[in-house]
């Protein structure tokens, strides 16, 4: 960038440029005057992360250059701020080393955003080490891979914390034992997920939420041919669940015969719903499993225009509503084999459902499609429904 000079805090600071800063309103990254912006890069002034999250001030914008950074793990206790990749991904490689003993990154902001970074290989003495660890604030999360750690985002009990993850690839996390998995929020206020691509987990599950309000939408959560993942989907303290436009798919390898679990860990948050509407759910267990089970406790519970392959069924210990969930042959299906679940055009299936309606102000009828590799993208209006997470048709 040119006319660049350095404060005299040592920070890389751009004239007359507003940082943008994770400020979540209506999960976009709004502005903020007057930050710097600390680009950290072999060639550059700053070398490293630690370095740069020393530097960082609130409103400042973090672009790391493309290229592997081993060991290079940090703290971010910064109120506001963008921390992003640059000319390619660059890749956090744990090394053996962590901060805190907890991940590659802690992040304790108000209002951080993360995006087009890779966290790699985080291995703690407790076994639950994270590509990122969220302990309060506000994250978003976009474009980013989480590869091989035990958790890819470990997230703290703490009921004012809000995480989105748009765009984002969880593959191989993990440590072996049951209990680290891709994604792992506790007790907080809310998780969005959306356009995202979870496989390959490493016995423990794909996508694990306590919040008190989840919004599920436009994923592929789907273990694929060696992943030993256990659910594939838990929301195990209940809250409001909309879960929709998703691929989930449980392998034949699975550690576990059910897919999506609500409530096993009892029933938490004052109100507790979950509606399941338009996905296509595999099941390639050999044997069969449970599409989706709910625990017995207050809650209740919509299944609705879900497009389902394989053996299994419902286990549903609260009071439900089950309506239009169809059942696919393999004629039904574009290309099964390699993942691709659109229905064909001449199927019985396409273009049948009705309008699912909508669960606390967010409509269950699908607006977008999950499109491979981890991206969602917008429907045209006007379309009439198909049952499934693919409104796009095979020709």
């Amino acid at each position: 960038m040119s006319g660049v000079c350095m404060s005299s805090s040592g920070r890389r600071v751009a004239p007359g440029f507003f940082a943008a800063t994770a400020l979540l309103v209506a999960g976009s990254v709004a502005d903020a005057a007057h930050g710097a912006v600390i680009r950290v890069g072999p060639g550059q002034p700053v070398r490293s992360v630690a370095q740069a999250a020393t530097l960082a001030r609130d409103g400042d914008v973090v672009e790391i250059e493309a290229g592997d950074y081993v060991g290079d793990v940090a703290v971010w206790a910064q109120r506001r701020l963008t921390i992003r990749g640059v000319r390619g991904r660059p890749r956090l490689n744990a090394g053996g080393a962590s901060a805190e003993g907890k991940a590659i990154w802690v992040i304790r902001g108000q209002a951080v955003a993360v995006e087009n970074v890779a966290f790699a290989g985080t291995r703690v003495r407790d076994r639950n080490g994270a590509g990122i660890r969220l302990e309060a604030g506000r994250l978003i999360v976009r474009g980013c891979l989480f590869e091989d750690n035990e958790n890819g985002i470990l997230v703290a009990n703490d009921p004012s914390i809000e995480l989105e993850v748009h765009n984002s690839e969880f593959a191989r996390n993990g440590a072996g034992d049951g209990q680290s998995h891709g994604l792992y929020a506790g007790w907080i206020a809310k998780l969005v997920v959306r356009g995202s691509y979870f496989h390959h987990g490493n016995v423990g599950h794909l996508l694990k939420s306590g919040a008190r309000e989840n919004i599920i939408l436009y994923n592929r959560l789907t273990d694929e041919t060696g992943g030993r993942a256990s659910y594939e989907l838990e929301l195990f303290a209940g809250g409001i669940a909309v879960v929709v436009g998703n691929l989930i798919g449980q392998a034949s390898t699975t550690q576990n015969s059910v897919m999506v679990s609500f409530g096993a860990g009892g029933y938490r948050w004052p109100k507790n719903e979950l509606h399941i509407a338009q996905n296509t759910l595999v099941n390639d267990r050999p044997n069969g499993g449970t599409f989706v089970r709910t625990h017995a406790g207050p809650a209740a519970v919509r299944v609705a225009n879900n497009v389902l392959v394989g053996r299994g069924g419902f286990d549903l210990k609260t009071p439900h509503e089950l309506a239009d969930n169809v059942p696919a042959e393999w004629s039904d299906l574009a290309l099964p084999q390699r993942f691709d679940y659109r229905l064909k055009a001449g199927s019985r299936l396409a273009r049948s459902a009705r309008d699912p309606g909508e669960a606390n102000g967010i409509p269950l009828r699908p607006t977008a499609e999950y499109a491979h590799p981890a991206r969602a993208i917008e429907l045209p209006s006007g379309l009439a429904l198909s049952p499934g997470a693919f409104q796009s048709l095979a020709r």
